[in-house]
């Protein structure tokens, strides 16, 4: 049996679908207030018979501070994939994001000491990766700095990872996935969830961009490569690298909306120090930190060379997975209407 963290988050729970289309049998961690009906409800997008395969999952509601409701939901599991994680870049979330992406990845571990679990699955993610190639590009070899400026975030999955990688010198059969920004349906407003609705109400865009990935693409490879047994490694997982503005423009136009207005680096720098003085007043400035403005103004090129020659694949291209969840996005807001 599987066992799947962060089920219910826009790429855990297809994972899990991915792992029932196989036949494999599949046990969800969910919180106690998780939206199980946006789960299957998003299922629809995906599958011929979403009931079918939803009604196939065992869900439990999982303590990841308490190491005794982790191996009660380990019992009879041999492998894992471990989705789960806090996505922010809000400087107030940072307690949050390190307890669940450090510590919840510490007691997920610990508990597996021990255990039947043979195979482990880490999702982690491109902002931890730095130093460039010979090519000027980032791959899986482009190790963390610690010298140079990082959000909460990144520095909270550098920390995961290491606590992976320790167990995996322990003797434990670990890949790591390092995805781009996840593009998906469901979940809308929430973690990676969140790109439509706010490509949708911020009138404004930025000039640097970042590397995308369809969920499709990640849940498939992430399964094909614990189905090979590819262990000891990190792949980096994204179709295509594109500016934020390229992205908002495709966007904003299939929602009829005007095209957004880039900020430059310097109104951004300008809001950095607007944070400093009125950050304390003005919540929504406290996420204008030098860090962030970094990341949004520059443009770093990501390979996915590694991955597509291991496995021979092909990505989905990114316009036809914009075309494909964008109109997912709108198809709900109808039917909301």
């Amino acid at each position: 049996m599987v066992f799947v963290t962060g089920a219910t988050g826009i790429l855990g729970r297809v994972i899990v679908l991915e792992l029932l289309k196989k036949g494999k049998n599949v046990r969800a961690a969910k919180r106690t207030a998780s939206n199980l009906d946006d789960v299957k409800h998003s299922y629809s997008f995906y599958a011929e018979n979403p009931d079918g395969f939803f009604n196939k999952i065992e869900w439990v509601n999982v303590d990841f501070d308490d190491i005794q409701s982790i191996q009660d939901a380990l019992k009879g599991i041999d492998e894992v994939y471990h989705c789960a994680a806090k996505v922010g870049f809000n400087p107030d979330d940072e307690k949050e994001m390190y307890h669940t992406n450090v510590k919840g990845t510490q007691n997920l571990l610990y508990a597996c000491e021990g255990s039947e679990i043979k195979k482990f699955l880490f999702v982690s993610s491109i902002a931890v990766l730095d130093i460039d190639n010979e090519n000027g590009e980032l791959d899986e070899d482009s190790d963390f700095n610690p010298k140079e400026d990082h959000s909460a975030y990144a520095i909270s999955k550098h920390l995961a990872e290491m606590e992976v990688w320790r167990a995996s010198a322990e003797g434990l059969n670990v890949v790591i996935v390092n995805p781009g920004m996840i593009i998906g349906s469901g979940n809308w407003g929430n973690s990676s969830g969140d790109i439509f609705p706010t490509l949708e109400k911020n009138s404004f865009t930025f000039s640097g961009g970042t590397s995308y990935a369809d969920v499709r693409d990640v849940a498939e490879i992430s399964v094909e490569l614990m189905e090979q047994n590819i262990f000891g490694e990190r792949f980096i997982i994204i179709s295509e690298n594109k500016k934020y503005a390229e992205l908002a423009k495709h966007v904003r136009k299939e929602l009829g909306l005007k095209e957004a207005k880039i900020l430059s680096k310097f109104q951004l720098t300008m809001g950095v120090l607007a944070n400093m003085l009125f950050g304390w007043l003005i919540p929504k400035l406290k996420m204008v930190t030098k860090s962030n403005v970094e990341a949004i103004s520059r443009m770093k090129t990501i390979s996915n060379k590694k991955v597509k020659e291991r496995l021979n694949y092909t990505f989905i291209p990114l316009e036809e997975t914009i075309d494909f969840h964008l109109k997912n996005y709108i198809n709900d807001k109808k039917a909301k209407q």
